[in-house]
């Protein structure tokens, strides 16, 4: 199991469109790497309160090697691409070390 996470840094007055993460991004991104291994996504949100981040993706793949293809794919593009429709915020792409 390898796992690519994607955080979203909390900053005063950015915008983050939690329906349209979970409504239209979230399955995008599924769309876009199911065929490449992609096993399973999960979205955190945060508590009320301060807190460091507006959300984290938690995008679990067979391998290391399946993120490398996934995120070299054509659809990786139009993931990208798509993040401007729900926040301004720049991710924090990362992967963790689980293999």
């Amino acid at each position: 199991m390898a796992t690519l996470i994607v955080s979203y840094p909390a900053a005063k007055g950015a915008r983050f469109d939690r329906d349209y993460y979970l409504a239209t991004h979230l399955p995008l991104a599924r769309a876009a790497w199911s065929g490449f291994g992609l096993q399973s996504a999960e979205v955190l949100f945060p508590a009320a309160g301060p807190t460091p981040l507006v959300a984290m993706a938690i995008l679990r793949f067979r391998a290391q090697a399946d993120i490398d293809a996934a995120l070299s794919s054509p659809g990786t593009a139009k993931v990208l691409g798509d993040v401007a429709n729900f926040t301004d915020i720049a991710p924090t792409i990362f992967r963790a070390d689980d293999e």
